[in-house]
């Protein structure tokens, strides 16, 4: 049950409001940006709420029961104080939003929270970012506990892999590159794939402190393709570290690691259709 302020209660049962939306966006980093729909700055308990952000938030619904109420806001990341460079490096990728309702005619009314979440798909529509508000409940559609597989369940250099992946870390510089997707380093001599599905942190460059998915190391051409092209441009001389990946298959952790005791997935286990297989007339 929602509570609200009894001079906001009063106006809200008017039959002219003053009313206007607030935001606060916090960012994984500890960032904290406060914004209002308002056509002015806002101060609501010594914190002010910037107004060069025109966002349109969708219809607000909320349901009994377990169901997932997401909420969509339009313009949330066009801002001047949100700079487009964060939105593409993932700076607000998980970022925490609290969403108000407020009278803007009175500022010492407090604010009625609508709703807390977080920023789920952030996509492009129209010139303008549309973010996607996820809800308390869209904790309850993820997987809690083990799940069995053929493929190994850890991940690479966790406490249940027990892999060093420090100790295999490899540092290296760009020799060439094109675009910012492929890129090579003519020092490396790791053999094929051994970094395909690995991790790359940028230490220098425009993509400094930035980490990027490998999908492919061709050791022929000493060559990296990035599973996805790296926020910022990549630059020769720029330097990295970069692991190893794993494909998570039993034969790749008994060779490339010889792990085989600390093996988390069940590639004997029978399948589903051997579970529903029926004896055949023969």
């Amino acid at each position: 049950m929602k509570t609200l302020h009894a001079g906001l209660a009063t106006h809200v049962l008017g039959e002219v409001t003053t009313l206007c939306a607030l935001l606060v966006i916090t960012r994984v980093d500890g960032v904290v940006l406060r914004l209002t729909t308002h056509d002015r700055p806002l101060v609501f308990s010594g914190q002010t709420y910037l107004s060069d952000a025109s966002f349109t938030p969708s219809a607000n619904d909320s349901a009994l029961g377990l169901n997932i109420d997401h909420l969509d806001i339009s313009g949330i990341l066009s801002s001047e104080a949100i700079e487009d460079d964060d939105v593409l490096s993932g700076a607000y990728d998980g970022a925490r939003i609290d969403y108000y309702l407020a009278n803007w005619a009175d500022t010492s009314q407090t604010p009625l929270q609508l709703r807390r979440g977080w920023l789920g798909d952030v996509r492009h529509e129209n010139g303008q970012y549309v973010a996607e508000l996820r809800g308390l409940h869209d904790g309850l559609q993820h997987t809690v506990g083990a799940v069995m597989t053929p493929e190994c369940r850890h991940r690479l250099g966790d406490s249940a892999c027990g892999v060093n992946l420090p100790g295999l870390m490899v540092t290296g510089s760009v020799t060439s590159f094109s675009g910012q997707q492929i890129f090579s380093d003519t020092a490396l001599t790791e053999a094929a794939d051994y970094f395909t599905g690995g991790l790359i942190t940028w230490i220098t460059g425009a993509n400094a402190g930035r980490t990027s998915d490998i999908g492919q190391w061709n050791n022929a051409t000493k060559t990296f393709t990035l599973w996805l092209p790296a926020p910022f441009a990549i630059g020769i001389g720029d330097q990295y570290q970069v692991t190893p990946g794993c494909d998570k298959r039993l034969g790749t952790c008994v060779s490339k690691f010889s792990n085989i005791a600390n093996f988390g997935g069940f590639p004997h286990l029978p399948g589903v259709d051997q579970l529903l297989d029926y004896p055949s007339g023969r």
